[in-house]
Parts: structure tokens; C-alpha cells; sequence
């Protein structure tokens, strides 16, 4: 056996132990690659080479768009912009079965568009529409279940931080054609999430008890148009050419503070605080990006991306069996690890491996970040999953039984964007992102 595969199995073994152990990722990543780099180089070359590697790793112009984004989606989190993103949704949610929990998954899908975060989106809507659930007679566990459920839809429907990291470690992908491609994987989540809850509220008489009336509708569209126009802005401005989606993240900063302070959400003096809110975030994603970039080294130096290829392939070369199996891994991953650092980790390994049988990256990133985005509503680390049972006051072992059925309809829409490109394709490529 080679130094370089012994090496690596090293790295595997101290990384695999340090997180059963309870430690932290990202010193678990950053020791497991340093303990593998001495074992292969000179302590003076090992320390002076992690230095470097975690430096460059975090010196990425388009990772700028990061801070800025978690900076535009804190501000419109304390903005007051959840009710009116509410009314907007009981709008288009209308007479359906389970209106109310029908709204709550609309109101996901656009405010975690807005604010890139699943767990914001989670705390926001359940918040709000929880208490009108209870009045109405939902059952606790089935409107904390469904607010847990389309939660995530936020973080595939752009903007998407984790977009932006996949794009970094991928090399060269589009993070316009990404964000494009996550809109109807997104919508076809949030989708298969609504089926579900609507037979589930059909089945248990949770019906609409006061009809939307147009004047009510009008001034529920009206009032949030300020608060839309950010996405309309954003995607609007990358597509046409007025910015880059690092200079959109900016302007949506910009945005999102004058919006704020008009709405009256938080004052010039609650700045400094949503500000150090956002710094602290993004010191967690920057260092988690330093510290992957010298496993992403170590791993390269050992060849283990190939050797895990080769590995693969020789099992099979069916493709579909492939994806399949990167599924299983993926989505087994995701339940005990954030999605930033297994983009980091897992991306450098199966993205060769797809290109090998013609998978384009954009594709391949939204498989990755959809898998990653199941994690998210999982025990034993799931952020939304904890987010949405504290907001609804209910236990996490309440809620499981419940969510099972939805993580069912949910790795079918998971299946039919790994097996179908043109979910994710189609509209990159009609935005010409893609050619």
C-alpha cells in the first residue's frame, strides 16, 4: 500500500472518528488534514502549506457574495416583511384543502428565496401562521411537520449561499446558470410537500373557514411588491447583464436595508447588531471554506478522489445505479453534517465521476445541494428540523412519525431531478446561461 493511500486513509479514519467524538467540523476537518499532511511532508513545508491552502481557499472574489447575502436576508428577517409575505401566500393558497398549511408552504418557498435561509424561513412562518393554524383547529404536529417539510425550499430557489460555495469548489460553473437551475427543483419540492399536505388536511377536515375576498387580495399584493421586487431585482439585474451575482448580493443589501428602515422592522440603531449577527455567520461559513481547502488538497495530493472513482466505477458502469448510490451517500451524509461542508468534501470526489458519463456541474450541483437540503430536516443534526419544533412547541419524537410520509414524496422529486436534466437545465439554458 502507498504512503499516499495510506495517507489517506489517515485523514478518513481521524475525520470519521473526531465527528462521532462530538468535535466541532470544522476542526475536525482541519485536524484530520493536518495530522495527513505531516505524515507525508516536512512539519516546516505541512504548516507553511495549510497556511496557504487557508488562506486561498477563503480568497475567492465570488465568495464575497456570501457575507453580503446572509447581510441582505438578516436584515429582511428583522424587516417586518413575514406578514406580508403571509398575506401574499393565503392569496394563491385560496379555498385549497388545508389553506392554512398550504399558505405556510408558500410562504416558505418565497421568503426563504428572499433570505437564503431555511431556518429563517422556518422561525418566520411558523411564527406567524402557526397561531392561526391552532385557532383554526390544525393539529400541532401536522402544521410543525409541514412548516419543517417546505422549509428547505429556500435554500434550493436562489439566492443560494450554498449555490455559491458549490460553484467555488466546482471550478468555472456559472453561479447565474445555478441559481437559474435551483428555481424549478425548488418549486417542484415545494410542490410535491403542498400534494401531500392537502390529501393529509382533506383527510382530517382542515378547511378554510373565511374566504379571501378580491379587496383583501389586492392590498395583500400590493403591500408585499417591495419586498418581491428584491428577487425580481437580483435575478432580473444577473440575467440582463446590469451586475454579477457577486455585485447583486450588494445591491441586495442595499435593498434590503432602505426596505427595512421604510417598513420600520428595525432602526438605524438595531444595524450594528444585525450587522455582527451576519459577521458571526459568515466567520463560521469563511473558516469551514479555509479548512476544506486543505482536505481538498491533501485529498488531491493522495489522489483519493480517484481512488474512490475507481473504486465506484469498478462496481458498476451504469450510470443510473451511480447516481444512485452518490444519493444514498449523499443524503446519509447530510444527517449528521451541514450542507457547506459537504459540498466542500464530497464535491472534488463525484463531480469527475459524473463528467465521466456526460452529467453537466450545474445538474450535478443541484442534486448535491437538494440531498444536502433533506439533511437539513433530519435527526440527529437537521437545523430546520430543531428550528421548526421549537417555533411549533412540540418534540422532535411528536413530529418524526408524520414527517416520514413526506420525506417519501420528497426523494421522488430528489429522483426525478437526478434522472430528468431538464428540471434543472431548462431554464439555464432558455436564459442562454448555458450553451
Amino acid at each position: 500500500m502507498s504512503l499516499a493511500v495510506q495517507t489517506a486513509i489517515v485523514m478518513v479514519v481521524l475525520l470519521v472518528i473526531m465527528l462521532a467524538m462530538g468535535v466541532s467540523i470544522s476542526v475536525s476537518v482541519g485536524l484530520s488534514s493536518a495530522v495527513a499532511m505531516l505524515c507525508m511532508l516536512p512539519a516546516d513545508v505541512s504548516f507553511t502549506t495549510s497556511a496557504q491552502r487557508l488562506f486561498a481557499g477563503a480568497n475567492s472574489f465570488s465568495l464575497i457574495a456570501i457575507p453580503f447575502f446572509i447581510l441582505a436576508g438578516n436584515l429582511m428577517n428583522n424587516g417586518g416583511i413575514a406578514e406580508r409575505l403571509v398575506n401574499v401566500a393565503k392569496v394563491i393558497a385560496g379555498r385549497m384543502p388545508g389553506a392554512l398549511a398550504q399558505t405556510n408552504i408558500i410562504g416558505n418557498m418565497m421568503f426563504g428565496a428572499i433570505s437564503g435561509s431555511g431556518a429563517a424561513a422556518a422561525a418566520a412562518m411558523g411564527g406567524v401562521i402557526g397561531p392561526m393554524e391552532k385557532k383554526e383547529g390544525y393539529d400541532d404536529a401536522y402544521s410543525t411537520v409541514v412548516n419543517i417539510a417546505s422549509a428547505p425550499t429556500g435554500m434550493l430557489i436562489p439566492p443560494s449561499n450554498l449555490m455559491i460555495v458549490y460553484s467555488t469548489v466546482a471550478g468555472s460553473v456559472s453561479v447565474a446558470a445555478l441559481f437559474m437551475g435551483g428555481y424549478l427543483p425548488g418549486i417542484l419540492w415545494g410542490a410535491a410537500v403542498m400534494v401531500l399536505a392537502g390529501i393529509t388536511a382533506r383527510r382530517r377536515g382542515y378547511v378554510i373557514k373565511e374566504a379571501v375576498t378580491a379587496r383583501m387580495a389586492l392590498k395583500a399584493v400590493l403591500d408585499a411588491i417591495p419586498s418581491l421586487l428584491l428577487i425580481v431585482i437580483i435575478i432580473g439585474g444577473i440575467l440582463c447583464g446590469a451586475f454579477t451575482a457577486t455585485e447583486a448580493s450588494a445591491v441586495a443589501v442595499a435593498y434590503a436595508a432602505i426596505l427595512g428602515l421604510i417598513y420600520k422592522g428595525f432602526t438605524i440603531r438595531d444595524l450594528p447588531r444585525i450587522i455582527l449577527a451576519s459577521a458571526k455567520m459568515t466567520g463560521i461559513i469563511t473558516l469551514m471554506i479555509g479548512l476544506s481547502s486543505i482536505m481538498s488538497w491533501v485529498m488531491a495530493f493522495t489522489g483519493l478522489p480517484d481512488i474512490i472513482a475507481g473504486g465506484i466505477l469498478s462496481m458498476t458502469d451504469n450510470k443510473y445505479v451511480i447516481l444512485m448510490l452518490m444519493n444514498v451517500i449523499l443524503l446519509v451524509v447530510g444527517t449528521f453534517m451541514d450542507p457547506t461542508p459537504a459540498v466542500l468534501i464530497f464535491t472534488p470526489i463525484f463531480l469527475p465521476i459524473c463528467q465521466t458519463f456526460g452529467m453537466h456541474p450545474v445538474q450535478f450541483g443541484i442534486m448535491v445541494s437538494m440531498n444536502l437540503c433533506i439533511g437539513t430536516i433530519t435527526p440527529p443534526v437537521g437545523s430546520i428540523l430543531f428550528t421548526g419544533c421549537k417555533v411549533g412547541g412540540i418534540k422532535i419524537e411528536k413530529v418524526i412519525r408524520e414527517l416520514l410520509p413526506y420525506f417519501g414524496v420528497i426523494l421522488i422529486a430528489l429522483l426525478l431531478v437526478t434522472y430528468i436534466p431538464s428540471i434543472s437545465m431548462a431554464l439555464p439554458e432558455a436564459a442562454g446561461l448555458i450553451k
